[in-house]
């Protein structure tokens, strides 16, 4: 019976949300609309107009292709920022050496602007799709390091004593018993990150690519043509939040259930 008034409520949680968020995108669109039909509509658009773009594009292709190139970058530098990031934060978090070591380069990395670092990667290494994406992932890099250096400062001491007790080897210590207390600092990381990699992704083709959402933005920023800038900006970010949504935020909550559990 507890089980089953457990699952119900959680069925009754979602369908809030989906209300809340539904309502939430239509009071957008509704203001958005409103706004529009009062400014000037060289400025503001209508939605409708922005989506008539949108149709236009994907039926012509421009914007699949587009799309499509600013997601293989996203998910390049997403996928080694996540992966060289999560080794040096366990490394950062489980030895002092290390941490010391690295700590001047760490808050250097934070401090310094994307900008700068994606101007220095194009000048040092020409405009190409390894420059572009080498700067993305550095800019991410910081922040994964950090969220995953304090996870490993967390990890419980009690099981890492009873793995050394039963000599578990390095691989079935990493993959049984650190990554498990791991995962909600890791789904933390992925969240926050997929968030800034994606719109540094389209700074860096802004400034140094002939193909992507940002290299379209720019194009259309200097015809001065604000409908097309929110067609191609709108198709990206439903985008990016159905991966949120769909993908990220399930991860997140299987990550943490043990805490709703032991409550």
């Amino acid at each position: 019976m507890a089980v089953a008034a457990d699952a119900g409520r959680r069925r009754r949680g979602g369908k809030g949300r989906l209300i809340g968020a539904l309502a939430s995108t239509a009071s957008v669109f509704v203001v958005w609309a409103v706004a529009a039909l009062i400014a000037d509509s060289r400025l503001l658009p209508t939605p409708w107009r922005v989506f008539d773009l949108m149709i236009t594009a994907i039926v012509s292709g421009d914007l699949v292709f587009h799309l499509t190139a600013t997601l293989g970058r996203v998910i390049a530098a997403f996928t080694a920022a996540m992966l060289i990031g999560s080794a040096i934060g366990l490394a950062m978090g489980r030895s002092r050496v290390v941490n010391s070591a690295l700590d001047v380069w760490l808050v250097l990395l934070l401090n310094i602007p994307a900008l700068v670092v994606i101007i220095l990667a194009y000048v040092w290494f020409g405009l190409n799709e390894t420059a572009a994406i080498c700067a993305v992932a550095l800019n991410k890099l910081p922040n994964v390091i950090v969220t995953i250096r304090e996870g490993a400062r967390a990890l419980d001491p009690d099981l890492d004593q009873m793995a050394r007790a039963f000599k578990l080897n390095w691989r079935k210590r990493l993959f049984e018993v650190v990554l498990p207390q791991l995962q909600p600092y890791i789904a933390a990381a992925a969240r926050s990150g997929l968030s800034l990699v994606w719109k540094i992704v389209l700074v860096v083709e802004l400034l140094g690519r002939s193909n992507g959402i940002g290299f379209q933005l720019n194009l259309y920023f200097q015809l001065f043509d604000v409908a097309s800038i929110l067609a191609y900006a709108l198709s990206f970010i439903l985008v990016m939040l159905s991966i949120e949504i769909f993908i990220l935020q399930p991860i997140e909550s299987r990550a943490n259930r043990w805490r709703i559990q032991t409550r």
